[in-house]
């Protein structure tokens, strides 16, 4: 890591000129070609939201996350309510462009504009989400908002042992930085929690992947990747675990 030097000869950290700590996440909609993100709304996205979760019959979606799966619609609209009202986390609609359908949840959270910091989690993607373009430009549109609004570092976290989210945050750019051990307790379980993080200085090459990929034409005709993503990301890696 670059740092300087005080009179003394002791390391100190490299001086951040000009710094002004960014503005929290607004309600302003986050446009793409293939979805949109706007503040979750329970009148308007329990219902649909919901019925999407259903395609998730046996509740693989839930097993990490703090609350669900939510059989009973009354049950997860009272969730959305109290989620939606909160500022941090900040959560927002994933929908699908062509159709105007919510397929999927996001949030930003430990916002921490002082220090230039933010997180994405809270990622609840239905089956008519996973896997799908518009998954990654949601991903893609959330990390463009949080860079070009001044944050410096943007943070991927979950629970140690989720192999298919450890694998997404290296795919989408975010490099390992370690494990904390019984970082807290999860549905009455001990969560280590395994922590990513992307940085300014590493976006502009993040944005160009991003960019890369979501281009139509890296798509063959039968909606075949030519690219991979994380063969674009990997360049920007300084972590890997």
């Amino acid at each position: 890591m670059e740092h300087d030097s005080n009179h003394l000869g002791q390391p100190i950290g490299r001086l951040v000129a000009d710094w002004h700590p960014p503005p929290r996440p607004s309600r302003a909609p986050l446009e793409g070609r293939y979805c949109r993100l706007e503040p979750l709304d329970a009148a308007r996205h329990a219902d649909v939201l919901h019925a999407a979760n259903a395609h998730d019959r046996d509740g693989r979606m839930w097993t990490y996350m703090p609350y669900g799966p939510f059989e009973r619609l009354d049950a997860y609209r009272e969730w959305m309510r109290s989620a939606s009202a909160a500022d941090d986390p900040h959560f927002l609609a994933i929908v699908d462009a062509v159709n105007g359908t919510a397929v999927g949840v996001a949030s930003y959270l430990r916002i921490d504009p002082g220090s230039g910091s933010i997180e994405v989690g809270h990622l609840a993607f239905s089956p008519l989400l996973q896997r799908t373009t518009a998954a990654t430009e949601a991903m893609f549109l959330m990390m463009e908002w949080a860079f070009v609004a001044g944050y410096r570092r943007y943070e991927w976290k979950c629970n140690a042992l989720n192999a298919p989210s450890r694998a997404a945050a290296q795919r989408l750019g975010f490099s390992f930085e370690g494990v904390f051990r019984q970082a807290t307790v999860v549905k009455g379980r001990n969560r280590d929690t395994a922590w990513y993080a992307a940085t300014d200085a590493e976006w502009p090459a993040l944005a160009d992947a991003y960019r890369t990929w979501l281009a139509p034409a890296n798509f063959d005709a039968a909606g075949r990747q030519r690219l991979s993503l994380a063969s674009l990301t990997a360049a920007v890696l300084v972590g890997r675990g």
